[in-house]
């Protein structure tokens, strides 16, 4: 059986009616493989988005897919409740197999889903200007007001102790240990630098082991690239890529927000003079963010929003050096130092948050 013809067998199984009209690759996605269908429902053209989930990065697609599904079924219901038009478009629709499963699995064993396919939408894939950075900070605060009150069973631990910085100390402390490729000895400094940091770097770790943050749904991949906005008027409209929605505290999401979103740098720049933090852009992110969110924040919460991005660019710098010394066996490389580079663009990162922190307190309080 050729690709193509796998392809059209798999989009047979799900739910969708119509007469067929066309079907391709669409995206350049390093993980899931995605195609394009089209479909000529009674006179009117309706698209889907087909992926074959990537059994290499989630070992266990079914419990993916349980996520995905509470998580989008109970967005369409709260939405709708609100009074909220255009729920299709606000939250993705997982399409059932003919048996009503969430996914199908073909004979070689791997999983497919299908999505309604989102449309007259736009993406970005570099925050371009302040005011973008307000919408996306608005799309991630309201993503995580809306799931606040969800009311489903507990999301699968996809991917167990993801943010776990106790965890991922002790990986670095094995990593060290072994030193397989007899690196560390070039790297004094920025093993001294994660050796300082070690347990501030434990907050979120240890408030949400305490109980003092509350275990909620977190995306874990909080990048401009990851919604979608409205063509025309530019409003948030959807929060895509699911995969790794799980349980966690929402300071996972707001860290990973800052982190990714205030750098001026490439995550891999090999100048690190280059890398500051850009405190206009972050002052938007989080006014956006903190009108969606602050209602339902506690008084804790609020006070980790600037440690939570410092956290999350550390253990970014912690799981990179880990890597690095592992023989680079997790992250995709282009060049030997590949690893290192980033870590040390993290470092850099933190250290430009560190030489405004006082301003960047100010302003949290201050919402």
């Amino acid at each position: 059986m050729t690709a193509q013809e796998q392809i059209y067998s798999v989009i047979d199984k799900f739910a969708i009616y119509g007469d067929f009209v066309s079907c391709k690759p669409v995206g350049n996605g390093h993980i899931n493989n995605t195609y394009r269908s089209s479909f000529n429902q009674a006179g009117r053209e309706v698209r889907y988005t087909h992926q074959r989930i990537n059994k290499a990065v989630f070992t266990k697609p079914d419990q993916v897919m349980e996520n995905i599904a509470s998580v989008t079924s109970f967005l369409r219901r709260r939405y709708a409740s609100q009074g909220l038009g255009d729920v299709s478009r606000r939250t993705l629709t997982v399409v059932p197999c003919r048996d009503g499963r969430m996914f199908y699995r073909d004979e070689n064993g791997d999983y497919w889903r299908t999505y309604l396919y989102v449309e007259n939408v736009q993406t970005y894939e570099v925050l371009e200007s302040e005011a973008l950075a307000y919408r996306l900070g608005k799309a991630i605060g309201n993503f995580q007001n809306s799931l606040s009150s969800y009311d489903g069973k507990r999301l699968h631990d996809t991917i167990p102790r993801f943010h776990d910085m106790r965890m991922r100390y002790e990986q670095l402390d094995a990593a060290l240990a072994k030193d397989v490729k007899n690196r560390a000895a070039g790297i004094a400094a920025e093993l001294d630098f994660l050796a300082a940091n070690r347990e501030r770097g434990m907050v979120l770790t240890d408030g949400l082991a305490s109980g003092k943050l509350r275990e909620g749904i977190t995306h874990n991949d909080t990048k401009v690239n990851n919604i979608l906005f409205d063509e025309k008027s530019g409003e948030a409209l959807c929060v895509i890529d699911l995969d790794t929605v799980m349980p966690g505290t929402v300071l996972f999401d707001t860290g990973d927000l800052i982190r990714t979103a205030t750098n001026t740098a490439a995550e891999d720049e090999q100048d690190v003079s280059k890398v500051r933090f850009n405190f206009p852009v972050f002052k938007a992110l989080i006014r956006g963010y903190m009108e969606e969110a602050a209602g339902f924040l506690s008084p804790y919460e609020k006070s980790l929003i600037a440690e939570s991005g410092r956290t999350i660019t550390q253990i970014m710098a912690v799981r990179m050096i880990t890597d690095y010394l592992n023989g680079d066996v997790y992250y995709k490389i282009d060049y030997p130092e590949h690893n290192i580079v980033r870590a040390r663009t993290q470092i850099a990162l933190i250290k430009a948050m560190d030489a405004q922190w006082n301003d960047i307190q100010q302003f949290v309080a201050g919402l």
